[in-house]
């Protein structure tokens, strides 16, 4: 829901300077436009859903188990760690680098409760799978995504920027 608002905002704006919506030609090249415009929300949203639907999926695997507690302790400890992740769900922080961040410190987070208070070979070895997964997760949701698009929406062709909102 919160992408197709999002997308009818970003719509809205960028259709606000045609004037003859039968005009295909142009109509057309703003179309073209939203696909890009829209990439970065629809793409932080997506991931990190596809993200914790992998995580949380039913599996035996000791580093699996390991990341979906520590999914629920990093949350817990309330303030930046709560914040970041509920922000990119809602929306209100559309940057995936900061998507991949928040994925990563919960990866070291589940490795840094794993080894203390003493390490062992065993739970250092799961703290090893833990990180391989944690990477075989979001890689490929990310590749899916289009890294281009998600960290260098710049770099993609748009015949049209929305304006600021001040403007």
């Amino acid at each position: 829901m919160t992408v197709a608002l999002s997308d009818i905002v970003v719509l809205r704006n960028l259709l606000r300077p045609l004037r003859d919506l039968n005009d295909a030609p142009s109509l057309c090249k703003y179309l073209e436009s939203f696909y890009t415009l829209c990439k970065p929300v629809a793409s932080t949203i997506n991931t990190l859903a596809r993200a914790l639907y992998k995580v949380f999926c039913a599996s035996l695997d000791p580093a699996r188990k390991e990341m979906r507690q520590a999914c629920f302790d990093y949350l817990s400890l309330g303030g930046l760690f709560s914040e970041g992740q509920v922000s990119l769900l809602s929306g209100l922080n559309p940057r995936p680098l900061s998507l991949v961040l928040h994925f990563f410190a919960v990866a070291i987070y589940s490795v840094g409760r794993l080894l203390l208070p003493f390490p062992s070979p065993k739970r250092m070895w799961i703290g090893v799978r833990l990180i391989s997964s944690a990477s075989g997760i979001i890689l490929p949701i990310i590749k899916a995504e289009g890294v281009r698009q998600m960290f260098f929406t710049a770099t993609v062709p748009t015949y049209y920027r929305i304006p600021p909102a001040d403007a």
